[in-house]
Parts: C-alpha cells; sequence; structure tokens
C-alpha cells in the first residue's frame, strides 16, 4: 500500500518534470532556429478549417531587421513598456490583474508581459486558469533565461495574431495596409499594435472609434520606448 501510494504521488510529479524538460528543449532549439507554427496557431487553423476545410492562415516570417522599428516600439508601448528592464513578468501588473478578477468573480484579465504573450501562444490553450497561468511563467522564465530580449522579441512579432488567420508582421502589414513589416509608418504601426488584446474583434471592426482613440495614445508615446 505505502509502494502504491508513493508511485501515485511520484508519477504525476515525474509527468510534470518531463513536460517541463519538453518545453525547454524546445525553447532552446528556438535559440537559433524559428518556429514554423506554435500552438495557438494550430488551434486557431483547426477551429477555420471546421467551416472550410482547405482554409490556410496568414503567416510569413521575417527577421528582426525587416520588421519596422516603429512597429516595434508601438508593441512596447501598447503591450509592455517595461519589457526591456523586467525579467519576464511585470509583478504589479499581475496583482492589478488578480484584483480586477476578484472584483469580476472570474478570470477577465492576465496583466502578462510580451515574453508570457509568448509563452502562452507558443506553448499552451487560450483557457483561461490559475493554472493555465502558473505554466506560463514557468515557461515565461525558461524563455527569459535561454533567450535575449531581442530574440523573445523577434519570434512574438512573428507568431502573434492580428486578425481571423493572420499571424506575425508581415502577413498583418500585407493584409491591412498592402506593405512589407520593413515599410509600415508610425501611424499604421501603431494601429496594429492597439489590434493585439482583441486582433479577430478588430479585424471586423477596422472602423472603430476605440481603435482611431487609442492609436493616437499610442503614436504620441511610442517614440518614448526603449528597443531591445
Amino acid at each position: 500500500m505505502k509502494r502504491l501510494m508513493l508511485w501515485l504521488i511520484l508519477l504525476p510529479v515525474l509527468l510534470f518534470l518531463l513536460i517541463q524538460v519538453y518545453f525547454l528543449l524546445q525553447i532552446c532549439w528556438w535559440i537559433n532556429f524559428n518556429p514554423s507554427s506554435t500552438s495557438f496557431m494550430r488551434q486557431q487553423l483547426a477551429i477555420l478549417q471546421e467551416t472550410s476545410p482547405n482554409a490556410k492562415l496568414q503567416h510569413k516570417w521575417v527577421p528582426y531587421n525587416r520588421i519596422s522599428n516603429n512597429l516595434k516600439r508601438a508593441v512596447i508601448s501598447s503591450e509592455d513598456d517595461g519589457f526591456s528592464e523586467h525579467e519576464g513578468v511585470d509583478w504589479e501588473a499581475m496583482q492589478k490583474a488578480y484584483e480586477k478578477n476578484q472584483k469580476k468573480g472570474k478570470v477577465v484579465s492576465g496583466g502578462s508581459t510580451i515574453t508570457q504573450q509568448l509563452a502562452k501562444n507558443l506553448f499552451l490553450s487560450g483557457e483561461r486558469s490559475y493554472l493555465r497561468k502558473g505554466q506560463e511563467l514557468i515557461i515565461t522564465y525558461m524563455l527569459e533565461f535561454c533567450m535575449d530580449k531581442e530574440r523573445i522579441f523577434e519570434i512574438y512579432l512573428n507568431v502573434v495574431e492580428w486578425g481571423v488567420g493572420i499571424f506575425g508582421a508581415e502577413a498583418a502589414s500585407q493584409h491591412y495596409f498592402g506593405v512589407s513589416a520593413a515599410a509600415l509608418s508610425p501611424a499604421q504601426a501603431a494601429r496594429l499594435a492597439v489590434m493585439l488584446p482583441k486582433p479577430r474583434y478588430f479585424d471586423k471592426h477596422t472602423g472603430s472609434a476605440y481603435l482611431q482613440r487609442r492609436s493616437e495614445l499610442i503614436l504620441r508615446r511610442m517614440n518614448s520606448a526603449e528597443l531591445p
């Protein structure tokens, strides 16, 4: 009986550790090699193919130096203005998100940094729960330990969702403005950055008054953003 109880405890622990090793090995591989897709991209493709079996994602990888600095500054200003300084997690933002969730009685805000968003997109589901948040934090620290900020940001800009079936800065730039990611103007970059929290919504509501107001705010802030 004692041996059985020991195995019942050890097996989940071993499984958990094996999963973490898998995540870490993947991250180490991506230091030098680009991910062709992410967990979130595959989930969204499966959803699209439920109604359109031949559906494909719009996605094209471009290196960091072929993404406009305007977009880099706009995304940092909009999503994570402390990206270049923090170690992956903004605990103050997470505390505010926790308090907001407590008031609402459900998880409505995560307070995630760019690195946390990347951790979720690479490996996890879109489910909102504290268990998933815990795994997200572990992966976040793995990313920050293994990669420099520029590489984290390069992968993020190439895999983040920007609309229905639209992933990465190049696909988004071509889809919304008909230009490459390298050629984005400050105003175009600000608009793309503001879309990130709700990309599928803003893909269908490009004339949103909020989108316009927020874009103007980010446009004023973005020149002070620190790039990695």
